[in-house]
C-alpha cells in the first residue's frame, strides 16, 4: 500500500493541480443553522464530577473554508493538495489538549479512587463506570517531561483516545469525540488562508508554539502560548493530535464537501496533525498531515502488544470536540472507529 501511495504521489507531483472553483454556498438550512449557532453558542468551562479538575471549550462557527496548502506554499507536500472547498458545521473544541489531570481520571482509575466513603454513583457515574479502562503502562509515561498541572497527555493509541472520550460522554451526558481532520483543520486556521494561523512567517512561531527550535526537548503545559483568532491554544506544536480520518492522499474534486469524514477502517495510517514540540517549523504548518505508525509500538515489551499504549509517540496527544448539533446515538458510532491496535 505504501509504495502505490509513494508512486500516486510522485506522479501527481508532476501535473500541475487544478485551481479550485470560486467559494461555493450552502444551502439556506444549513445557513440558518450556522447563524443560529454564532449567536448562542457561548465558551463554557467543565468541571468534571467528584472532581476539580476542569478544562474550557471554545466555540467554532460553521463556515467554509479551502481545505489543504496551495502549490506555492514554502515547505508544501503533494499529500496537502489538491486544495479543495470544505464546510463544516459549528462545533466546540477544548481550548486546550487533554491533559494528564483528565485523562488519568479515567485511564489510572483516578475519579473512582477518590470518591469519599459513601459516596452514592449517579447513573452517569454508572454507565462511566462500565467503560473499560487501560491495564497498568509498562513505563512512565511522560518520559519525565512533567504531569501534574496541566501537562498533555501523550502516548495514548487511537482506541484509547476514543474511549476516554466515551468515558467523558458518559461522565458528563454529552457527546464528546475526536474531530475529524476537516474539522482540525478549520478550527486550527481561524479564518485564516495563510501558511499558520497567524500568517506566513516562521519566525512568529516561537510567539504561538513549542517546536524543535524552543522546546528543548520535551511538551510543556498547555496554554502558555498564544492562541489563534478563535482562542485555541497549541494547535500548531507541543503535542500532535489525533483525528478521527484514516490517512489518505486528497482527492481532486468540484463543488463542496460537507462535513467529510474518512472513517478509519485499518490500523495504520490514521491521521494526526498540529506537528509537535520535536518537529521543524515547517511540520506545525496549518495544513501539514501526518500519519500514525506501526513503528510507534517500537518499544512495546507486551505480547501481544497492548491495545492502548504508543510508548516511542512521545509527541502525540489529543484534544475533544462537542458538536453543536448532537446526532442521534445510531449517527454518533459513526465517530468511532472500530479499528483495534495490533494484538488484541
Amino acid at each position: 500500500m505504501l509504495p502505490l501511495l509513494c508512486t500516486l504521489a510522485c506522479l501527481s507531483a508532476l501535473q500541475p493541480e487544478p485551481e479550485p472553483a470560486a467559494v461555493p454556498t450552502v444551502d439556506p438550512e444549513r445557513a440558518a443553522l450556522w447563524e443560529r449557532a454564532r449567536k448562542e453558542m457561548k465558551p463554557y468551562e467543565v468541571v468534571i464530577p467528584g472532581t476539580d479538575v476542569r478544562f474550557t471549550m471554545v466555540p467554532i462557527p460553521g463556515g467554509i473554508y479551502l481545505r489543504g496548502s496551495p502549490e506555492g506554499e514554502e515547505a508544501r507536500r503533494v499529500d496537502e493538495g489538491p486544495q479543495h472547498w470544505v464546510a463544516v458545521d459549528p462545533f466546540w473544541m477544548g481550548r486546550c489538549e487533554v491533559t494528564w489531570d483528565e485523562y488519568e481520571l479515567w485511564a489510572a482509575s483516578l475519579e473512582k479512587r477518590r470518591r469519599p466513603e459513601g459516596y452514592e454513583a449517579t447513573a452517569d457515574d454508572q454507565r462511566a463506570d462500565a467503560i473499560s479502562r487501560p491495564t497498568p503502562p509498562y513505563t512512565d509515561m511522560t518520559f519525565g517531561m512533567g504531569k501534574e498541572g496541566g501537562y498533555p497527555a501523550i502516548c495514548m493509541t487511537l482506541h484509547a483516545a476514543q474511549t476516554y472520550c466515551d468515558w467523558l460522554s458518559a461522565k458528563l451526558g454529552r457527546f464528546y469525540r475526536l474531530p475529524t481532520e476537516a474539522e482540525w483543520e478549520w478550527a486550527c486556521r481561524a479564518g485564516s488562508t495563510t501558511a499558520y494561523s497567524f500568517g506566513d512567517d516562521p519566525a512568529l512561531l516561537d510567539e504561538y508554539a513549542w517546536h524543535r527550535g524552543n522546546s528543548d526537548g520535551a511538551y510543556h503545559k498547555v496554554g502558555q502560548k498564544k492562541p489563534n483568532a478563535w482562542g485555541l491554544h497549541d494547535m500548531h506544536g507541543n503535542v500532535s493530535e489525533w483525528c478521527l480520518d484514516q490517512f489518505q492522499p486528497y482527492e481532486a474534486r468540484e463543488g463542496l464537501a460537507v462535513n467529510p469524514f474518512v472513517p478509519a477502517v485499518e490500523e495504520y495510517p490514521v491521521v494526526v496533525r498540529g506537528g509537535s514540540w520535536k518537529e521543524r517549523a515547517p511540520r506545525l504548518r496549518s495544513a501539514a498531515r501526518r500519519g500514525s505508525d506501526p513503528e510507534w509500538k517500537a518499544r512495546d515489551p507486551q505480547l501481544p502488544q497492548s491495545i492502548w499504549y504508543f510508548t516511542d509517540a512521545q509527541f502525540n496527544g489529543f484534544r475533544v470536540v462537542r458538536p453543536f448539533v448532537e446526532p442521534p446515538k445510531d449517527e454518533q458510532e459513526r465517530y468511532r472507529s472500530k479499528v483495534v491496535d495490533p494484538g488484541r
